[in-house]
């Protein structure tokens, strides 16, 4: 399950690259009769390339420039000079030279737009039982301040839940943080474009105590009880980890809503010193969590 989060960042992050390779650039040309196009027709995203071959110098202004960055700003060609302007938004707008009181130098791009797609990759494939994880995207549209809707899908539940609301920020940026109770899978929504789905799977916490020489004890917490399952008890050789004995989790405790708590107490007759930990292996711990590796500590 680890390799497949991966993947999925890997295929999010190359759906983002794909959209930004999937750009195409057009070219209008500023001769001495005017521009060749004059009304070019692109997508949202792609970009405009204009090259001055008359033996002047001309400026390129546009009457609305919002969604709209240029290369050299303000665009002023000088002969043989090319600029580049890119278009986020869907529409149409009017361009011209100010210094060219004529309709020779007057053109249109229209921008068509395109279906919205929606990235989604999470910072940890997996966390330690309550811990967080960040959630990030992009809006294809490139838009600010429109709301996403963030979803998590939990091990063994019927349907998602919507767990948070972001906005878009900068060239339609998004994060959420998420804190998982268990083997989760979040989506992202923003009206009807989805997400591709991003999972975060969850360790529960081991915490492995020394009471006493020779006495020790197991706190498992977790969003569910473990009580009649085993740990187990490991000590360290120099080189592995080997199984001393297995301890029956026994007890059930209520934590801080929602978190379970399931304990042991044992004894072993390792000597003092030894570098030693608890596990709970996969076997142990169903198919909602990832193994518990506790904190290590001296018998």
């Amino acid at each position: 399950m680890r390799k497949f989060s991966l993947l999925l960042g890997v295929f999010a992050l190359l759906a983002v690259t794909g959209a930004v390779s999937a750009a195409t650039t057009s070219t209008v040309t500023i001769t001495k009769a005017g521009y060749v196009p004059n009304a070019p027709k692109i997508s949202q995203g792609d970009t405009v390339q204009f090259t001055n071959s008359d033996t002047m110098a001309h400026q390129i202004v546009f009457k609305t420039t919002t969604g709209i960055t240029c290369a050299p700003n303000p665009l002023v060609l000088q002969p043989g000079q090319s600029g580049t302007c890119t278009f986020l938004n869907a529409g149409s707008t009017t361009f011209s030279d100010p210094n060219d009181k004529g309709n020779t130098f007057r053109g249109t791009v229209t921008v068509n737009g395109v279906a919205d797609a929606l990235t989604l990759v999470t910072s940890k494939p997996s966390v330690v039982y309550g811990g967080h994880a960040t959630l990030s995207g992009v809006l294809s549209s490139h838009k600010v301040g429109e709301n996403v809707d963030v979803f998590a899908l939990g091990c063994g539940t019927n349907g998602a839940v919507k767990v948070a609301t972001v906005q878009t920020t900068t060239s339609g940026a998004f994060t959420a943080s998420v804190q998982p109770l268990l083997n989760t899978s979040y989506t992202a929504k923003v009206k009807n474009t989805a997400s591709p789905a991003a999972a975060v799977m969850v360790h529960p916490l081991l915490h492995l105590g020394k009471v006493a020489p020779h006495s020790f004890s197991h706190r498992l917490s977790a969003s569910t009880t473990f009580a009649g399952k085993y740990s187990s008890f490991q000590r360290y050789t120099g080189s592995r980890w080997v199984a001393l004995k297995s301890v029956l989790l026994r007890s059930n405790a209520t934590g801080v809503t929602p978190t379970v708590l399931t304990t042991a107490s044992f004894r072993s007759a390792i000597k003092v010193g030894v570098r030693v930990r608890g596990v709970v292996g996969q076997a142990q711990v169903g198919n909602c969590y990832l193994p518990a590796f506790s904190n290590t500590i001296r018998s």
